[in-house]
């Protein structure tokens, strides 16, 4: 597995269903919304990101976490809140919520209309408790960090999952489906964790396999 990553291209929710419980590891989810679901009514939309989240919970062992990462929408003038809907799903199943950061997509203060200036990062697990209040971590995020791409993750993001996972699981990989052009996966393997990618867009799927954290990127690692 070139620099400890594999990256499949095809479609996430198939590639979940197609897995049993992925031992070893954590994984992390940043489902899309109904913008990209051409002809889908907001009900079917609301369905299918029920049952991803559902899924994508159900495939973490116990002594990994399932962090998403969600950014409300507005529809026809009203908030749809993927974090409620995620935490339904893991309440279903039985997964406690760790912790619920926000992270600023721009600076505090400032209007913005569509989407929130915020998105969610929610971390939930069957098994991991943190009880050392000595290593709580800010619960928002004021500055998401460059980006690799306008959709990605920013790398203050990145960086403060894979460092949760490392620091505070047992797990060595991190598993992304809709892993997009792989930011998440490239700061995973900086701080020395394996990652698997899943992607159905074969353009991005392959910037994801290679991509690495530049040097003006590393000082987020620092």
């Amino acid at each position: 597995m070139e620099n400890n990553r594999v990256v499949h291209c095809e479609d996430a929710l198939v590639w979940l269903e197609n897995s049993p419980v992925l031992d070893g590891c954590s994984l992390i989810a940043s489902m899309p919304d109904i913008s990209e679901f051409h002809g889908y009514t907001l009900a079917a939309w609301k369905e299918w990101f029920t049952k991803t989240a559902t899924l994508v919970l159900s495939r973490t062992p116990d002594e990994g976490v399932t962090i998403f990462y969600q950014s409300d929408i507005k529809v026809d003038g009203a908030w749809v809140d993927k974090g409620y809907i995620c935490q339904k799903a893991a309440e279903a199943l039985g997964h406690e919520l760790l912790w619920h950061k926000i992270v600023c997509r721009v600076r505090p203060g400032q209007a913005t209309f569509g989407r929130p200036a915020y998105s969610h990062v929610l971390c939930f697990s069957k098994g991991v408790r943190i009880h050392d209040l000595g290593n709580s971590t800010p619960d928002v995020i004021p500055e998401i960090g460059e980006k690799t791409w306008e959709r990605g993750m920013g790398l203050e993001a990145c960086l403060m999952i894979a460092k949760f996972i490392k620091e505070h699981t047992k797990t060595l990989t991190l598993v992304h489906p809709f892993c997009g052009q792989g930011a998440m996966l490239a700061v995973a393997n900086a701080l020395g964790l394996a990652g698997i990618g899943i992607e159905r867009s074969p353009k991005r799927a392959e910037l994801a396999r290679i991509l690495t954290v530049d040097d003006e990127l590393k000082k987020f690692l620092k």
